[in-house]
């Protein structure tokens, strides 16, 4: 009974239909059992008791009134009982293969499923000449019935095996649809924690349906319940834009996990592998990230890029107003910073540090990081500008 209980734990929580369904079955399985059983109690202990006589030279004639009212209800119900739970062992047995059978099939890329009837269509057919052969041989009917099963199976698993070795080359295979997109954006820890994914989904930038991966949300609920402080901060601010995101926005959860099964290969892996089963885009902030998937094939969006091809272009001798905060690393240099939080290193600047002046743009550098524009104060117009001295921050801003 402990054994039948673990099976049942094993089965998958259904809902609705599917779930009176499997009851259904399981309430079959164990009335089949119970009845062959139960129909075989008296035929049973009847045997066993003539069994046991003669083992012990009982003497006389066996009656029907001398052999345990074999026949009583208690008898045939007990026999039934028993039967009834090896008939429902049984049918959670055949429900957890079918079920087992579904995931792989669920799993199954489109090609390979194509390739699986066309070889056992294309089995059947050259299976035929074969049949034919076998009706002119005078073999007996059973071994004529395994031979044409094993024949025609085998032809089938060739066909599929031979289908899947040309997969490169057939229109329905997954080479031939490698760029299929399905247009759903795949959410990274990294960028929900970011947060600035809410206000470009707000903007209309991001559109098509977007999806949390299950263990993407457990990776946040760990990160959430961290003893650490800041990484609690972060994982529940992460929470929370996942929750607004959600209401506002057409959101879907752990509905595709099982096309991406957890292998142990940790959760960037998995997260690309699971971008490729169902052709969607990663939204990520993870350079590591971004290079893998990349490699397979998987379209990377990155919100660092959007926010990096959104930042002003500055050109050489261009000029513009700037609120020099602190001093440079070399001799009287002043840095500042423009809106969008790009440096601005000023030569001469240091006499100025806490006012706004106009300077003027000498070299524009492009690093890994971002822009970074340098500079010197315009001396033709320092003159005439009136300057808004600005209360100098008491913790100044670190270079990038």
């Amino acid at each position: 009974m402990n054994g039948f209980t673990k099976q049942m734990r094993r089965l998958p929580i259904l809902s609705g239909p599917r779930a009176a369904i499997r009851s259904v079955l399981i309430v079959v399985f164990a009335a089949l059992g119970g009845g062959s059983l139960g129909s075989l109690a008296p035929a049973a202990l009847n045997w066993l008791f003539i069994a046991m006589s003669k083992s012990f030279k009982v003497l006389g004639d066996v009656r029907a009134t001398d052999q345990f009212r074999i026949s009583t209800v208690v008898t045939v119900l007990s026999f039934a009982l028993l039967g009834a739970i090896f008939g429902g062992f049984i049918g959670v047995q055949i429900l957890l293969w079918l079920e087992r059978l579904r995931i792989a099939w669920d799993k199954m890329d489109i090609g390979n499923k194509v390739n699986f009837f066309v070889g056992i269509f294309a089995g059947l057919i050259a299976a035929v000449p074969m049949l034919i052969l076998f009706q002119a041989l005078e073999l007996p009917g059973l071994y004529r019935v395994l031979l044409v099963v094993g024949v025609t199976l085998g032809l089938g698993a060739l066909a599929v095996y031979a289908l899947q070795s040309m997969e490169e080359v057939l229109p329905w295979t997954r080479a031939g649809v490698k760029h299929r997109r399905s247009g759903i954006k795949l959410l990274d820890t990294n960028v929900i924690i970011d947060g600035r994914i809410y206000d470009v989904a707000k903007t209309g930038f991001l559109s098509g349906e977007m999806y949390v991966p299950g263990f993407v949300l457990d990776e946040l609920q760990y990160i959430a319940d961290s003893h650490d402080a800041l990484r609690r901060q972060r994982g529940r601010r992460g929470l929370e834009v996942l929750r607004h995101m959600q209401a506002e926005f057409e959101m879907e959860v752990r509905v595709h996990d099982k096309l991406a099964p957890d292998l142990g290969d940790g959760v960037d892996a998995r997260l690309v592998r699971l971008a490729k089963a169902i052709g969607a885009d990663i939204v990520t902030n993870d350079f590591n990230l971004r290079r893998v998937a990349e490699l397979q094939d998987v379209h990377v969006m990155s919100l660092n890029d959007l926010a990096l091809a959104l930042r002003p272009n500055v050109l050489p001798q261009e000029k513009f107003e700037l609120n020099i905060i602190r001093e440079g690393n070399q001799l009287g240099q002043g840095v500042g910073y423009l809106e969008d939080g790009t440096m601005v290193v000023v030569e001469n600047g240091k006499n100025h540090v806490g006012e706004t002046v106009e300077i003027i743009v000498t070299q524009v550098i492009q690093t890994e990081r971002g822009k970074m524009i340098f500079g010197e104060v315009d001396t033709e117009s320092i003159s005439g500008y009136e300057t808004r001295p600005r209360r100098k921050p008491t913790v100044p801003r670190t270079t990038p």
